[in-house]
């Protein structure tokens, strides 16, 4: 069993099940042994205040899943939801992918994987509300 390796930056917190740990003044990596531990990135964290956008509205179910503020299954089926909403808008090629590699890792369980692709589409997103107005 290999887990998870978590490297942190000097004073970075993480959320482990429903726990707040910051790291000291160096670099450290943790190894997550335990299967299914609910992990956030802090610094990776939206804010409820912080949803104004369907890409920001997707990252923040990722983020309930990832916390254990979501049941599991359910907020698999949001995500997923969420996604196929994203994907009628973004269908430039390299949206497609990252939404296709969101959806991937939802369905694999790997829930902080599919957050990393749903927050590469937020500048583009950003762009798309900036031509709108």
């Amino acid at each position: 069993m290999s887990g998870l390796i978590l490297k942190l930056a000097p004073n970075e917190r993480v959320l482990i099940n429903g726990a707040v740990i910051e790291n000291g003044d160096r670099r450290c990596k943790i190894s997550i042994k335990t299967p299914n531990a609910n992990i956030l990135r802090l610094k990776d964290a939206i804010h409820p205040t912080d949803i104004s956008t369907p890409v920001a509205r997707v990252c923040y179910d990722a983020q309930l899943v990832l916390s254990g503020d979501a049941d599991d299954s359910q907020g698999r089926r949001n995500l997923l939801r969420g996604i196929e909403q994203l994907s009628q808008v973004f269908d430039d090629r390299d949206s497609r992918q990252a939404l296709d590699g969101a959806t991937a890792d939802v369905i694999d369980g790997n829930i902080y994987r599919a957050l990393r692709q749903l927050r590469s589409l937020l500048p583009r997103e950003a762009r798309l509300l900036a031509h709108l107005s």
